[in-house]
């Protein structure tokens, strides 16, 4: 059994933040106004609301990641749902879907995504929150969050899995739990909520419990719905997570108790848009020699396998007039090219140098572009999607019908933020692990010579 009697932090509230994936702010700002979820009401009117904006790709594994870290890609090192891995010369895929699962390898697939992001792929340069808070004495928990990496060791209840390190108290879909809660099997029932059922059963323990300082409680069901049913459409799963956030209020003895003990965020990773069109970029670059394409939901990666594969321009021009295709980014010598129909915009140390800046007029548009073109597991060149459309993943899967992300525009870009007990909402969700620190008192941090992964 764990032990909770030395959750340290008198001097500050202790502080719990919950990040629902994939929901938009349109989505919850409608539903406060109708009334229908009245947890995320009273803590909206308790506390300050804004939209915020996410990293790009604004993708999930990616996503969580900024979140951790405080980061775009250029520092923590996760550049997409699935990418070539330039050492190990295979591709890394974190589940995109079934059938991008098994193109990939079942086994690989679920390695990388329950062990190699954290303890291979995240970047040694950063910092995630619940290191930067153990490192500072404070006791840290998190429920089935993907970029994890903490200061203590778990071992699986599945032997070959091994052991990870991540926060003190960490429940992650079963597989790996600090003590036992008596949560329900996360995955027995997905389409019924039986994830966010397991989640918010071992939050609502912790809560109980009061152990711990810093919590992060991860609720994914509402981006698994509105996959399916769009993003504007998935009433009955917002209100369960409503009803998950308000099961952690009851725990703590009511909404006065828990603001008295708690400082909250709450936000989600990324948006999401309507998809109606499906773009195969196999199809573009299937005869192009030595390059291969990652690509998933609304944004991809095109990979030079070798020197003498085409230049990132060139690739870049095959797409000219390509109507899925909204943007292309690509490195040329120190400089940044964003490229829309033929037309250029440049960038130098993160600024417009020339061109027509309205080609990267996007929420942040310049900075989250340039952070990814950075990031050194990116593809040679990035593309970002139209509205509306979807590039197909490996197995050829898709979301048309229903919702996607991972573009630069708004829709994907745009997050709901809602701070609780703070003296600062954050704008971007780079900006949710410094305002935890800051709240906790804790510096700035760096990596130095010490490996997290152990």
């Amino acid at each position: 059994m764990a032990d909770f009697a030395h959750s340290r932090s008198n001097r500050v509230k202790k502080l719990i933040l919950v990040v629902i994936d994939g929901l938009t702010p349109s989505m919850l700002e409608g539903a406060v106004s109708a009334g229908t979820v009245p947890t995320l009401e009273a803590l909206t009117a308790h506390g300050e609301y804004g939209r915020a904006i996410s990293t790009f790709p604004s993708l999930t594994p990616v996503c969580l990641s900024s979140i951790a870290t405080g980061a775009h890609g250029d520092v923590h090192e996760i550049p997409h749902l699935v990418w070539w891995h330039r050492g190990e010369k295979r591709i890394v895929e974190y589940g995109s879907s079934f059938g991008a699962a098994r193109a990939a390898g079942i086994g690989q697939t679920l390695r990388d995504t329950l062990i190699g992001l954290n303890a291979e792929h995240l970047g040694l340069r950063a910092v995630t929150v619940f290191e930067a808070l153990a490192d500072a004495g404070l006791t840290t928990a998190a429920v089935n969050f993907m970029a994890y990496r903490g200061r203590t060791p778990h071992r699986s209840i599945l032997p070959p899995l091994g052991t990870v390190n991540g926060p003190e108290h960490f429940f992650f879909y079963n597989l790996f739990e600090s003590a036992r809660t008596g949560a329900p099997l996360s995955w027995r029932n997905r389409p019924a909520g039986t994830i966010d059922q397991y989640a918010t059963a071992a939050a609502r323990w912790l809560v109980t419990r009061d152990g711990f300082d810093f919590l992060l409680f991860y609720l994914s069901d509402y981006d698994y719905a509105s996959h399916a049913a769009g993003p504007d459409s998935a009433y009955e799963v917002l209100a369960r997570c409503d009803s998950a956030i308000g099961d952690l209020v009851s725990a703590a003895g009511g909404l006065e108790l828990f603001l008295e003990r708690y400082a909250v965020i709450i936000a989600a990773d990324h948006g999401q848009t309507p998809v109606s069109s499906v773009e195969r970029l196999g199809e573009t670059f299937g005869h192009t020699p030595e390059t291969l394409v990652a690509s998933s939901n609304r944004a991809a990666g095109i990979y030079r396998l070798e020197a003498t594969a085409p230049s990132a321009r060139s690739l870049a021009q095959l797409l000219d007039g390509n109507q899925a295709v909204d943007v292309c980014l690509f490195l040329e010598g120190d400089e940044a090219v964003a490229r829309r129909d033929g037309e250029d915009l440049r960038l130098a140390a993160g600024k417009v140098i020339d061109g027509d800046a309205s080609i990267l007029d996007h929420p942040d548009g310049v900075e989250r572009a340039w952070a990814a073109l950075h990031c050194p597991n990116a593809g040679d060149v990035l593309l970002s999607a139209a509205e509306g459309w979807e590039f197909a993943d490996l197995g050829g899967k898709h979301h048309s019908g229903g919702g996607s992300h991972g573009s630069l525009l708004t829709g994907d870009s745009e997050v709901p933020m809602i701070a609780v007990g703070l003296d600062t909402l954050p704008r971007r969700i780079i900006d949710i692990a410094p305002t935890i620190l800051a709240h906790f008192g804790v510096g700035p941090v760096t990596q130095g010579n010490l490996d997290p992964r152990g």
